[in-house]
């Protein structure tokens, strides 16, 4: 049996601090009697690597191999329209900015860092915060939501994914979202 070590009295009121710290936090959400709300969205990303108007670059790789959205290690950045259709000139709501790395040595998973930052009138300057593995070649996938702000403030939720257009010659794709996201 291991010796038990004694716990310091700083550590212990270190301890205390912290919970009524995270229970002031969350008394203070009830208190003013806000309710979550949940918001239920779907739009289509254009990811384009070619083409006019691009919108996705690769920016870092393996130095010995070409860069691109199949090759282990290649970070891509993005700027990708939403739409509220598959159309790419349908009306846009938001913008999916940051980037995605292919972390699979096999080349079949992307780990997403985006930002969806909204651009309509309905959520116009919030964003929400996407992070996760997209495994880009199963028909369905989820990402997390894990943060936001403006209407979207401390948000948390997930997106489901389903690849409508996959054009890999040319390294574009249309990609539909279905976002369900709890929110105050």
């Amino acid at each position: 049996m291991a010796p038990s070590t004694p716990v310091s009295m700083a550590a212990k009121l270190s301890l205390l601090l912290i919970l009524v710290a995270v229970l002031v936090i969350g008394s203070e959400a009830i208190s003013k009697g806000r309710k979550l709300k949940e918001t239920k969205m779907v739009f289509y990303m254009h990811d384009y690597e070619t083409g006019t108007n691009i919108s996705a670059i690769p920016v870092a790789g393996n130095p010995l191999k070409k860069w691109y959205i199949l090759e282990f290690g290649t970070i891509i950045a993005i700027d990708d329209a939403a739409t509220v259709a598959i159309e790419r000139n349908s009306t846009q709501i938001a913008r999916l900015q940051g980037m995605y790395v292919n972390s699979a040595k096999d080349g079949t998973d992307l780990h997403w860092l985006v930002s969806i930052v909204f651009t309509n009138k309905a959520y116009n300057g919030s964003t929400l915060e996407i992070q996760g593995a997209n495994r880009e070649f199963q028909k369905y996938r989820e990402v997390s939501v894990v943060s936001g702000t403006g209407l979207f403030r401390f948000a948390r939720g997930y997106a489901t994914l389903e690849t409508v257009l996959l054009d890999l010659d040319n390294l574009n794709a249309i990609v539909r979202w279905n976002l369900t996201v709890l929110h105050y």
